[in-house]
């Protein structure tokens, strides 16, 4: 697919683009190198390769979920305002 100095025209007026002539053969250019490149990678035969999330086969080491910090809620809600059955009341903001 190759675009026109119309289509660059129209493109350029979508996103809202002033560009001069100059500007229109010089995108006419890139757009279309771009798409000389997407047209190559889609020649090339994918089947039987499996999609990767990364380009390197790497892995996070991973540690024990162990609760390291004592549970101190009753320390934290004495000092709260106001507090009923273990949760935080706050004043009504929005009527």
């Amino acid at each position: 697919m190759s675009l026109t100095t119309d289509d660059v025209k129209k493109v350029a007026r979508l996103a809202r683009l002033a560009i001069s002539d100059s500007e229109v053969q010089a995108a006419q250019v890139q757009l279309n190198g771009i798409f000389e490149l997407i047209a190559e990678m889609q020649a090339v035969d994918t089947t039987g390769i499996e999609p990767m999330s990364h380009a390197q086969d790497v892995t996070q080491r991973l540690r024990e979920d162990n609760v390291t910090e004592t549970n101190q809620r009753e320390l934290f809600q004495s000092i709260a305002p106001q507090v009923e059955a273990g949760l935080y009341l706050v004043p009504q903001v929005i009527e």
